[in-house]
């Protein structure tokens, strides 16, 4: 399992690895299947996100960069803990202090679209 960086002392980053009571807190994705299967669809719904592209990738790790409306660039991390039944998610702003909350609804959408069952 990749270690997530910790979120840098601004308003722009959520992480499910900082501290629950820290405001970059966002909280893990559950996972109630096969760990191996949910995180294969976690990287396969990432890779339909729009304006997202994956730049490393491997059996436990995923890292995405996602541009915004604006044309900057975010870092979206995710990593598998089977231990936990867990994936851990870290999404960051690479510039600028506020992001208006777009770090923590693209976390959101994400564990939204993993609750959905599967149509196929």
């Amino acid at each position: 399992m990749r270690k997530l960086a910790p979120c840098p002392d601004r308003p722009n980053c959520v992480c499910s690895r900082a501290s629950p009571s820290s405001r970059s807190y966002v909280a893990p994705i559950a996972i109630s299947r096969d760990p191996g299967k949910a995180f294969g669809r976690l990287k396969t719904l990432l890779a339909a996100f729009p304006r997202t592209e994956i730049v490393a990738v491997n059996d436990t790790y995923v890292h995405a960069t996602c541009r915004t409306l604006l044309g900057f660039v975010d870092d979206l991390e995710a990593s598998l803990c089977a231990a936990e039944r867990a994936i851990h998610v870290r999404s960051a702003s690479r510039v600028g202090f506020y992001d208006f909350g777009v770090n923590r609804g693209r976390v959101e959408a994400l564990r939204r679209l993993m609750a959905k069952p599967r149509l196929n």
